[in-house]
Order: C-alpha cells, then sequence, then structure tokens
C-alpha cells in the first residue's frame, strides 16, 4: 500500500535537537517561576496547573509548588500536557522578544514541498505543544509550517503509546498503513508500528541500523 500522509516528529527530524535542549529548554527552566506568578490568572495557564495538580493527586497548587513540580518533570524527561503548554507560552514570548529563531534543516522545506506536490498529506506529531511547533517553524524563515494539515500534541497521548497513533488515525481518516511515521526515537516508532503505521528512522546524527528501516535524512527518503 503506498503512502498518502506522512506524520513527522520536530524535534531532530525537522530541526535540530540541539535547539531544543540548548536553546528552548534552559530558556523555559529559567522562567518558570516568574512566568506562573505573572500569569496565574490567565484561564489557559490556570487550566494548565490545575491539571497538573490532579496528575499529582487533585492538589491546588501554590505556585512556588507549581514551579517545583515543572522542574521536576523536566529533569526527569516527563511529558505532561500541562508542563507542554506553560513551556510553549513561555517560548512564545521568547520568540516575539526576539531572544531566538527556530531552526530547521536544509533539506525540510524543499522535501516537504514535494511531498505536498506529490499529494502527501502532512502532519506533525512531537512532545511540545502545538502552539511551540507553529512557533519553531514560522520563526525559521521558510514556508515549512504552512506545508502541514495538521500538528498534533500530547493532547492526543504520548508519542511511546500505541493508542496514540489510533487517535490520529482516526482523525487523519486513512488506513494505518497508509501513514509514515518520521522519528529519531525507536521507543516512538515502536508504539506507530504496533498502531500498524508504516515507519522510518531518520538518523541525522550517529549510526543507522535498530529495528525500524533507516534514513540519513529527508532527501534520502524513499516513499516509493
Amino acid at each position: 500500500m503506498s503512502i498518502h500522509a506522512i506524520l513527522t516528529d520536530i524535534e531532530g527530524v525537522v530541526g535540530p535537537l540541539r535547539f531544543l535542549e540548548e536553546t528552548l529548554a534552559p530558556y523555559a527552566r529559567e522562567r518558570l517561576g516568574s512566568f506562573i506568578v505573572a500569569h496565574a490568572e490567565d484561564e489557559e495557564i490556570e487550566e494548565a496547573l490545575e491539571e497538573a495538580g490532579r496528575l499529582m493527586g487533585g492538589f491546588s497548587l501554590r505556585p512556588a509548588e507549581a514551579e517545583a513540580l515543572l522542574l521536576r518533570w523536566m529533569k526527569q524527561g516527563r511529558k505532561p500536557t500541562p508542563l507542554k503548554i506553560i513551556q510553549g507560552r513561555i517560548w512564545q514570548e521568547g520568540y516575539q522578544a526576539g531572544a531566538f529563531k527556530g531552526e530547521i534543516y536544509p533539506d525540510t522545506e524543499p522535501s516537504l514541498g514535494a511531498w505536498k506536490a506529490a499529494g502527501i498529506r502532512l502532519f506533525t506529531f512531537s512532545s511540545s505543544s502545538e502552539l511551540a511547533q507553529k512557533l519553531w517553524l514560522t520563526s525559521a524563515d521558510a514556508d515549512a509550517a504552512g506545508m502541514f494539515e495538521g500538528f498534533f500534541d500530547t493532547r492526543v497521548g504520548q508519542k511511546v503509546e500505541e493508542e496514540a497513533y489510533k487517535a490520529i488515525v482516526q482523525q487523519i481518516g486513512l488506513s494505518p498503513a497508509e501513514i509514515l511515521v518520521l522519528s529519531e526515537n525507536e521507543d516512538e516508532l515502536d508504539a506507530a508500528k504496533a498502531a500498524g503505521l508504516a515507519t522510518t528512522r531518520i538518523v541525522r546524527e550517529g549510526d543507522g541500523g535498530g529495528r525500524h528501516p533507516v534514513a540519513a535524512d529527508f532527501a534520502s527518503l524513499a516513499l516509493a
């Protein structure tokens, strides 16, 4: 069965992972406390903090407690939706202030354009919020963001969960085998494969191999 849609990660696939690790993550970490205090009555942030409290057993978190919890989640590499919503809003302020702009690989935009021109539908699936994904792409001096039909994030589930991919398949409206998942993370690809989707590991740095087909970048990806 041919591929009719591509579901790609952002970090390490569309753009370099180091941009997240060396720029975005430290920026959010340094500003979490002050942002929570300044935006505690913002409806979206209030709801995110309430959800964080529910995840911890129904507690109502004071600002200092919320900051400590979110910092702990970041340190542990956890990716719950409340954290991702708040990170995205902090990064939005950074983008707007000109503190940084997104980075994408040189082959990303031409490859996306070629796939779209061939009639392949394009989607993202990232642990970063939909807002954060769009900010990364639109700030990168490219038209990449406009090529995607939809942006999926942790609201649909975690990327290592089979059920998240099943939910995405339902929303896209194709059979699983018609959707190709691109990620650098084999655990994520395992979950996608378990849900019946096609998979390819994008290995822009390091060695190939592993449990899934491998491509060095978008330009070398064969969709036949």
